[in-house]
């Protein structure tokens, strides 16, 4: 009995010290205290025992009151290290860099303050603003998820920021509509990586709540006019939206002064653009967007993807839509496996921000490569108008 009680005592003594562990942490006074005591008493030791401690020891609590303290009590800390450090220094002997540690102590001082101004305007202290910047991060990364799609269906999404920045002004925003119903949008905001993330995050969380509540046909001018709302100064968003019927095949293209979808045909061999015309979100009060229908068949393709994949400085989005269904046509034997990461970095480009997204309907669902119906290819490439279409020839 006594043994239990000894155990249950030393328990509560143990939550008791972590809590009042947590308190302290939480209380920024103490810590503020702490952090005096610290350099006083650091200050003092290196003063008594000036050759075992450096007096450069006194910007270790400086750095922790950057983490750890709120602007104004890291100003006193900082004003009081800067004096105790300039008396520490003043009695050491003579031919010692004395100017030479005041004017470091200052420097380092003024990083640690310039740092803590910047955070204090977000309302958080320390580590804390990063912390919300992966947060955030992490939240883009998971709205860009796909959902899990019924046998006989395969969709991938890879996205690259310019830079390899951790934000991107590509996002993508899904989901299934009643169990049958997959929509799709890929959206490129205005600018790249960290300049276009942070609109990104916003519209992502907007776009994401229109996408399936809305009718299909309602999401592009829903979007446009929540575009509009923001008031943003020359900042517009491009958007391409497929919704597929995941009983039948049959699927619709809207786009948003985006580049056009392409669809790889498997039973013709062909590639094609399925263009649907459309203003940039953002720049027209009242815009119409034109639906491009059609059916994804077994072993079919609809490959969707942002400018930063097809389009640089020397080379125009034909050309590079022709280079895309190219380097696609490449996976056709894997039946498309892995198609969009190795393809967002086989062609992205480095200097912007590069999405793409592959929806395949498999051929046999059992088996996710597309039988060798195509024994021996030759790919030819002819162009009428815009229209990319690359034909298969048999041998």
């Amino acid at each position: 009995m006594s043994s239990g009680a000894d155990f249950a005592g030393l328990h509560r003594v143990r939550r008791q010290a972590r809590s009042t562990v947590r308190h302290a942490r939480q209380s920024h006074l103490l810590t503020f205290v702490g952090l005096l005591a610290l350099t006083i008493t650091l200050g003092a030791a290196a003063l008594s025992m000036p050759s075992f401690i450096p007096t450069s020891i006194l910007i270790i609590p400086l750095l922790l009151g950057g983490l750890l303290l709120r602007f104004r009590p890291l100003v006193t800390l900082t004003l009081l290290t800067l004096v105790l450090g300039s008396y520490v220094v003043s009695e050491r002997a003579q031919g010692l860099p004395k100017t030479g540690f005041v004017v470091t102590l200052g420097l380092a001082a003024w990083i640690v303050l310039a740092g803590a101004k910047v955070r204090s305007r977000l309302g958080v202290q320390g580590t804390r603003g990063e912390s919300m910047l992966i947060e955030l991060r992490d939240t883009l990364t998971a709205q860009g998820e796909l959902p899990r799609l019924p046998q006989g269906w395969r969709a991938e999404v890879a996205i690259r920021s310019a830079g390899g920045a951790s934000f991107s002004g590509d996002f993508v925003v899904s989901t299934i509509r009643d169990g049958e119903l997959l929509e799709v949008a890929l959206v490129d905001v205005s600018g790249k990586g960290i300049d276009a993330g942070t609109r990104a995050l916003l519209l992502s969380g907007a776009f994401g709540g229109l996408l399936g509540v809305v009718p299909v046909e309602e999401f592009l001018p829903a979007a446009n006019h929540y575009l509009r709302r923001q008031d943003w100064d020359d900042d517009f968003a491009t958007v391409v939206q497929v919704a597929v019927n995941l009983a039948t095949g049959d699927f619709e293209v809207r786009t948003a002064g985006h580049p056009p979808a392409i669809l790889f045909d498997s039973w013709a061999g062909r590639w094609q653009t399925r263009e649907a015309e459309g203003p940039l979100l953002g720049l027209v009060e009242i815009p119409e967007f034109k639906v491009n229908k059609g059916t994804l068949r077994q072993g079919d393709a609809l490959f969707l993807y942002s400018d930063g994949m097809v389009e640089t400085p020397h080379r125009e989005i034909g050309q590079g839509t022709d280079r895309l269904a190219g380097h696609a046509e490449r996976l056709i034997a894997k039946g498309f496996k892995g198609a969009a990461q190795e393809l967002v970095v086989q062609i992205g480009g480095r200097g912007d921000d590069s999405a793409i997204v592959v929806i395949h309907r498999q051929m046999n669902p059992a088996d996710p490569v597309t039988p060798p119906c195509l024994p021996t290819i030759r790919p030819t490439l002819r162009r009428r108008g815009h229209a990319l279409l690359r034909t298969l020839h048999l041998t």
